[in-house]
């Protein structure tokens, strides 16, 4: 069977998912989730919640402050262990203890703080917690880096997202505008994100031109050939880029909607309770 697959969104079966060229077989996501519970004392944060992402698309999630969207993200990205449910990697049902055994699987997450320290280089933060060691004695018994190797890949990485205005890369973080900030993070978790890529607010108290740059930096990855789910409060920018929309309300699933049949309005209203889901509007 040929498993080929367009990948624009125009091209899904209704009620299935994306399908392949002949329009014979649907896809399976590549994250999944079934029945997720997450409760924090009385505090119901997720409540038998459902998740699919689908290879090659931008799924963004939107929803009220405390929805529960990011009680989902760090159950999905490793940060928190759900009460009860299942999470499903490329088929496989998986068990992250933390986000380093999801980073390990190939989930790498954007979150809103950058993870990124200040003081150290550009290429440091790239390989924070991944360095390369030298070849031979030097790396394996004396543990010494190879900062040469950690310096090209990391400029390599840059330069794949248009990322040219950064000079030198061994000046510290600090030294960088917020928008190249936001670069780096989004060069990292593309760089090794091999199956999904998470963003939580990408551009957060970015202005307009660093929303921009890191606008076209997520179609970049995606281009790639990485999924990205992308949290975001920010409708234009929602619309602009994404697949399909995740809605999130009363820590469930409510709706997946199809930005191109869906206005910024009806998104709103449904996140708000304002608006029940039509049929009209959903996502393939």
């Amino acid at each position: 069977m040929d498993l080929s697959v367009d990948r624009h969104p125009d091209h899904r079966r209704r009620g299935g998912g994306p399908v392949d060229q002949k329009g014979g077989c649907v896809m399976e996501p590549i994250l999944k989730a079934r029945g997720l519970v997450k409760r924090y004392g009385r505090v119901t944060a997720l409540d038998e919640c459902d998740f699919d992402l689908y290879p090659g698309e931008i799924l963004a999630v939107i929803g009220d402050n405390g929805a529960g969207k990011s009680s989902l993200i760090k159950a999905l990205s490793g940060a928190v262990r759900p009460d009860e449910g299942q999470i499903f990697l490329d088929g496989t049902e998986v068990h992250f203890g933390s986000p380093l055994e999801a980073r390990e699987a190939g989930i790498e997450t954007v979150y809103q703080n950058l993870a990124l320290s200040p003081a150290l280089s550009i290429a440091d933060n790239m390989f924070l917690g991944r360095e390369i060691r030298r070849p031979g004695f030097m790396g394996q018994y004396l543990r010494m880096l190879d900062h040469k190797a950690m310096g090209r890949i990391a400029r390599e990485k840059l330069n794949d997202l248009g990322l040219l205005t950064i000079q030198n890369i061994d000046q510290p973080v600090e030294t960088l505008s917020g928008g190249q900030r936001q670069g780096v993070a989004v060069a990292r978790a593309a760089a090794f994100g091999s199956r999904v890529v998470i963003m939580d607010e990408p551009t957060a108290a970015l202005g307009v031109k660093e929303s921009r740059k890191v606008l076209e930096l997520i179609q970049d990855v995606r281009s790639r050939g990485l999924p990205i789910v992308l949290i975001s409060h920010n409708m234009p920018h929602v619309f602009e880029v994404a697949d399909r929309i995740h809605v999130h309300r009363l820590g469930k699933r409510l709706c997946v909607i199809d930005p191109k049949l869906a206005s910024m309005n009806d998104a709103v209203a449904l996140m708000t309770g304002a608006k029940q889901p039509e049929a009209s509007l959903m996502a393939a």
